[in-house]
């Protein structure tokens, strides 16, 4: 896969890929505590976000996004990597903020949300480069 851009560096990020459907609110859509997705009218609601490379094709704005994302990295409970279709300088805030306070916190890339489709339910890796490595998830090389 082509290397996407980086928009907040980071170390490498490799989890199960989560490829949101729909745009998500941070503020009252994500539990900072959990990581799990809260909104009930969202598609993958009650799906944890933690540890998982996140694919997001758009946020739904509010200026707490970033704080949420910074609780987030504090309680261990980020995802592995952000991919993001648009840069969100609200939501990346919360990274960057995160990282001045000295905590490691995951990286974010933008990628073409073309491409999201064919990355759903595989392991992903974003390497520091801004490269995306897929590999099979131990679902698909069961069936």
């Amino acid at each position: 896969m082509n290397a996407a851009e980086i928009l907040v560096p980071g170390k490498t990020g490799e989890g199960e890929a989560l490829v949101l459907t729909a745009p998500i609110s941070f503020w009252g859509g994500v539990d900072p505590k959990t990581g799990r997705i809260t909104d009930v009218r969202h598609p993958q609601h009650g799906q944890s976000i933690s540890g998982r490379v996140l694919f997001l094709p758009g946020t739904i704005g509010s200026s707490s996004a970033s704080a949420v994302l910074m609780e987030l990295v504090h309680n261990g409970r980020a995802p592995a990597a952000l991919v993001l279709h648009e840069p969100d300088a609200i939501l990346l805030l919360g990274l960057i903020v995160a990282r001045e306070m000295g905590w490691q916190t995951p990286m974010a890339v933008r990628l073409g949300s073309d491409k999201f489709d064919s990355i759903r339910g595989k392991l992903a890796v974003v390497n520091a480069d801004g490269s995306i490595v897929l590999r099979i998830s131990k679902e698909d090389s069961a069936s």
